[in-house]
């Protein structure tokens, strides 16, 4: 009986599934759907995100009659459409439509709204959905989400999402929003849809005086507007990209007439307008020359490529050729960025977008996704890998003659080392021997197009202009690039007021004595004469090469020691940075850390405690009541905070809007300056809504941010549920962030590329860029030595530029010619230390803390060409298992669950891993001395380091093994 309702449900929401799609609020109805799992859940967002509204309500849908189904899932499906505000979807699933007639007039007027979009978004938007609010066509998530539209991409933009949601209120929603225009002296455009509760009756019948229709134009007004022989075909009607949310994402640089212009004949006839300086900078790759675009930040580099790629394509297909555009980034977050917001919403469906990146499944058909797709974003280094696997025979993988434009994003990292450098030195070297088939009367070898986008190629680190001329002519080489295209923004550019506040050093700094104490206590311990300041980079440099030396020498009195010192001058640096309550936490956190090691959780054995890490323990344990007591007088807080709270004080109290971006040195103070903002009540009071973004890598002591969370983030900053961010570099370049109208950074200046860089993120008008000195940081040196560097920058540019063309060329051929020989010496060097490789017999492994020997390099064997495990009994005998929640991430088919330790000293070696249903201790080199023919080595920070190949993994033998021994198991 149950599958006979259910049958029934399935069938009426088929039916219905045409005119559903285009009136259900995916984000909205979503939320509350509890009965579709997670993953399921993120797919239709995606969907949403990629494909707009219309599909992912169609996918939605899709998910919500599969089978099989649980118990009250329709009723549940028809209460989740009335709380995402979808009462006339949920009218159609509990069989009380409108009547026929009002149906009809109802889709008209949508059809009406549709094609008198580009003049509707002219609207005074903040007004009108004010009013639109008060006479409840709007919920408050929609009124929010329409204001922070306007906020972010200005009036038109807002007024697009407001008609969006408007048109699939319940029919009754025409004639209230003509009075709104009305009353907001719209007159224009009250006329212009009607302006009278009369109506022109649609084609199946008339309005009766009972039952007038809501507000559409008369007789007149349609002749006059033009608009003849309109087809109700209401599944269409939600369809323009004026009422779409699709149109959210439509660049500011396609006019919303131009968008409507589009609906008929699809996205294929969107044309893109540049501005002035756009075209200007474009026009050499336009003509098919290799060229550098550098621009500022936000002055629309992304734009100008999406520009190019469509005019390629266009080209390319008008002359019968096939075309291939490969956009390459250097971090995972910008496939997705630039998938979305630029290159898919504006080429789709003419062209065919498809996005690759480290985190999707779909790089392991890479070759695939090349072949079927006209333009391919991906990372810079999933390409490099399948132009190898081409190369060496290994598969068929990707040949740059495949391609026929690749777009470099950020290319001033096109360098020594880098794999964009890798990428282009394949392109090189076929470049120059198609000189040499050339000659001989052979066929060359196609190759791509080159575009390189950038902010500023920088001077790498040149004191002198030539030097800086010479670091700019090699990139330009790198990319085999003809021209460097810059271009004064004139008025479209917006000056920005920069100042630089300085610090008063402390009358008084009992915390960092009691530090500094504890500090000259471990250096007469282990007879340590340290020549840096306490507190300084140049320290923590000393600290880490002590350790390094110590644990080679097997000396580990001094290795515990250096570690100790490292962590101790940390906390001085982040008392100097952020409150001393945070450098507290973060040195107790470090403490309770090293005593855990000492911990069992099975208590089945004692770890020892050596006399100087018991010496250690104390020292903090007697200090560390005095230090509590200090760190709540805020008397002895420094001034750097101080300035900053000032700062963000007055650029939130003296803006209607303040949007802005606090860059600082690591993971722990950009955390800990987002929790402080947070916990003062001043902050918001003035409507300061704080957090943070950084980095997704696993160098640090902190847990990194995945890239979802890096989104989710950026996403609630853009939509004005935050306000001010506070990132490490991770922000500086690429990530799509909203125009900000100020950026501090706070204590931490690196070179000149990166301050352009985030000079650029306060892009909107009157903005300001401020730099906050901090105790030993050197920020304001480092600052003035920048803007020279800026400056140096921009005239070696105008003297490459003023090159005559056959000097400009000649210089690239030598610089080229020159990066080729040198990387034939590279790989010949490479060649013969594969030569040398050692055999793994001669390379033993001891714990980096109690030197006990572990094992031989024999005993490791290597999984995906990546994990090194040991699955030797005698290593299991040696380590102990701790559960550690960071490690705890899935990657494909093998997961990390948990730490393993030294059973003597409770080191960490690494971790245990699950792969393909086999659980596996997964060592990390960093943990180890490694000593290579008697030869010990202590500063090894990855495997690719060890000149030694280890045998791989075999996982039937391995498998088969432990079925053996779990039979034998069986049999006793």
């Amino acid at each position: 009986m149950a599958s006979d309702i259910d049958g029934i449900h399935e069938r009426l929401i088929e039916d219905l599934r045409a005119r559903l799609r285009h009136i259900i609020k995916v984000e909205e109805v979503l939320q509350h759907l509890h009965f579709i799992e997670s993953t399921r859940k993120e797919q239709i967002k995606q969907k949403l995100i990629t494909e707009g509204p219309s599909s992912a309500a169609n996918l939605l849908i899709s998910v919500v009659v599969e089978k099989p189904h649980q118990d009250g899932w329709f009723t549940a499906f028809v209460d989740a459409l009335l709380h995402g505000d979808c009462k006339l979807a949920a009218d159609y699933l509990q069989l009380t439509p409108p009547d026929p007639e009002v149906e009809a007039e109802n889709d008209y007027c949508v059809k009406l709204i549709q094609l008198l979009a580009p003049s509707l978004v002219d609207m005074k938007t903040e007004e009108v959905c004010t009013h639109c609010f008060a006479q409840e066509l709007l919920t408050v998530d929609d009124k929010e989400k329409i204001l922070a539209e306007t906020r972010n991409k200005g009036s038109r933009s807002g007024a697009s999402e407001l008609l969006s949601i408007i048109v699939r209120c319940r029919p009754g929603w025409f004639s209230e929003f003509l009075e709104i225009l009305r009353k907001t002296e719209h007159q224009h455009l009250y006329e212009l849809t009607g302006g009278t509760p009369k109506c022109v009756k649609p084609n199946n019948g008339a309005a009766t005086e009972e039952n007038p229709a809501e507000g559409c134009q008369s007789e007149e007004s349609i002749e006059n507007s033009g608009i003849e022989g309109l087809q109700y075909d209401s599944t269409g009607l939600y369809a323009s990209p004026a009422l779409s949310k699709s149109m959210d994402i439509l660049p500011p640089d396609i006019s919303v007439c131009q968008a409507a212009g589009a609906t008929e004949g699809g996205p294929e006839k969107t044309e893109i307008s540049l501005r002035d300086y756009q075209m200007e900078v474009a026009w050499p790759a336009l003509e098919g020359g290799n060229i550098i675009i550098c621009l500022p930040t936000g002055s629309g580099k992304t734009r100008v490529a999406v520009y190019i790629t469509q005019k390629h394509l266009d080209s390319r297909r008008a002359e019968g050729k096939p075309g291939k555009v490969v956009v390459l980034v250097n971090k995972i977050p910008l496939v997705e960025q630039h998938f979305s917001t630029e290159f898919s919403p504006i080429l789709k469906p003419k062209y065919k977008v498809e996005r690759v990146s480290g985190d999707s499944q779909l790089k392991i058909s890479f070759t695939k996704i090349v072949q079927g797709n006209d333009i391919i974003i991906c990372t810079a280094q999933i390409l490099e890998n399948y132009l190898e696997r081409a190369q060496s025979g290994e598969d068929e993988g990707v040949k740059l003659s495949d391609l026929t434009l690749i777009i470099i994003d950020e290319c001033h990292h096109t360098q020594k080392g880098g794999v964009y450098n890798h990428i282009m030195m394949r392109y090189l070297k076929q470049k120059h021997k198609n000189i040499k088939l050339k000659k001989e009367q052979k066929e060359p070898v196609p190759l791509p197009q080159i575009l390189g986008l950038t902010a500023s190629p920088g001077v790498g680190g040149a004191s002198i202009l030539s030097k800086a001329e010479e670091h700019i002519l090699r990139i330009c080489a790198n990319l085999d690039a003809s021209k460097i295209m810059t271009r004064s923004l004139g008025k479209d550019k917006k000056e920005q007021r920069k100042s630089i506040l300085t610090v008063e050093p402390r009358k008084e700094d009992p915390f960092g004595c009691v530090i500094k104490t504890i500090m000259t206590a471990i250096h007469k311990y282990a007879e340590l004469s340290p020549t840096c300041d306490l507190g300084s980079q140049n320290y923590e440099q000393w600290a880490v090469q002590k350790e390094r030396q110590a644990a080679k020498d097997g000396d580990q009195t001094v290795r515990v020691c250096a570690e100790y010192l490292r962590r101790y001058n940390e906390g001085l640096i982040l008392s100097n940075t952020i409150r001393m309550c945070d450098a507290l936490s973060y040195l107790n956190k470090f403490h309770e850390e090293q005593i855990k090691k000492k911990t069992v959780p099975d208590e089945e054995h004692n770890i020892q405690i050596t006399d100087t890490e018991r010496f250690l323990f104390n020292l903090f344990k007697d200090r560390k009541e005095e230090m509590e007591k200090l760190a709540k007088d805020p008397a002895y807080e420094n001034d750097s905070l101080s300035k900053l709270k000032t700062k963000i004080l007055q650029e939130f109290s003296s803006r209607k809007e303040a949007r802005g971006i606090i860059f600082t040195k690591t993971r722990h103070s950009a955390i800990t300056l987002s929790q402080w903002i947070q916990e003062n009540p001043k902050f918001a009071d003035i409507g300061v809504k704080p957090s943070y973004v950084i980095g997704g890598g696993d160098q640090s002591d902190t847990k990194p941010m995945t890239a979802a969370e890096q989104k989710d983030v950026l996403k609630k900053f853009k939509t004005g549920e935050l306000n001010l961010l506070i990132a490490t570099t991770v922000a500086e370049e690429g990530l799509d962030i909203p125009d900000c109208n100020f950026v501090i950074r706070y204590g931490h200046v690196t070179n000149e590329i990166a301050m352009i860089q985030s000079q650029g993120r306060g892009r909107a008008e009157d903005s300001t860029y401020t730099v906050v000195d901090v105790k030993n940081s050197g920020v304001a040196e480092k600052e003035c030595v920048n803007e020279y560097r800026e400056q140096m920058m921009n005239k070696a540019i105008q003297k490459i530029k003023a090159l005559n063309q056959s000097a400009y060329k000649k210089q690239i051929t030598e610089f080229q010619i020159q990066a080729i020989m040198e990387e034939r010496v590279r790989q010949v060097k490479q060649k013969k230390k594969a030569v040398k490789d050692e055999s793994p017999s001669a390379v033993k492994f001891s714990c980096r803390n109690c030197i006990q020997h572990i094992c031989s390099g024999e005993d490791i064997q290597i999984i995906e060409n990546m994990h090194r495990v040991n699955v030797t009994q005698q290593f299991r005998e040696l380590f102990i298992q701790r559960e550690n929640v960071s490690l705890q991430e899935r990657r494909l088919d093998y997961e990390t669950n948990g730490a393993i330790a030294c059973k003597a000293c409770g080191q960490t070696w690494g971790s245990m891993m699950m792969y393909r249903g086999i659980e596996l201790p997964c060592l990390h080199v960093k943990n180890f001395v490694v000593n290579i023919n008697g030869e010990k080595k202590s500063n090894y920070s990855k495997w690719s380091d060890l000149p030694v190949k280890f045998p791989a993994f075999d996982y039937i033998e391995h498998a088969s093994l432990m079925a053996q021994g779990s039979d034998d198991e069986d049999t006793e």
